[in-house]
């Protein structure tokens, strides 16, 4: 099984937040946290380094674009590999949530 990691980094008024190996049951709670610190009104979850996302990943980023469009904030998702945006087109979440094609594409 391939660890999950994450590393936060600012990108200008946004926050980058890099996302490697699995995003499951096992890692949501992580992710959770590390989002809920965050004050930026912008979150970008780079996904280009993860490889895994199940249902429980997905429903995690569900909940924080939800939280964060209350707050008046936005999240971005960088595109992952095929399988990761497999998920979100099967899921039809690529009509609900917002891609870009890298860091450098998130508007503030």
């Amino acid at each position: 099984m391939t660890r999950f990691e994450l590393d936060t980094t600012p990108l200008g008024s946004a926050a980058l937040v890099t996302l490697r190996g699995e995003l499951d049951m096992l890692a949501t709670a992580e992710l959770e946290s590390a989002l809920e610190r965050l004050t930026d009104d912008v979150i970008a979850l780079d996904l280009r380094e993860l490889l895994f996302l199940d249902s429980a990943g997905l429903r995690t980023i569900l909940l924080a674009r939800d939280r964060l469009s209350e707050e008046e904030r936005r999240l971005v998702l960088v595109r992952g590999c095929q399988a990761v945006q497999r998920v979100f087109e099967l899921t039809r979440m690529t009509d609900r949530l917002e891609f870009v094609d890298a860091p450098e594409h998130v508007r503030r």
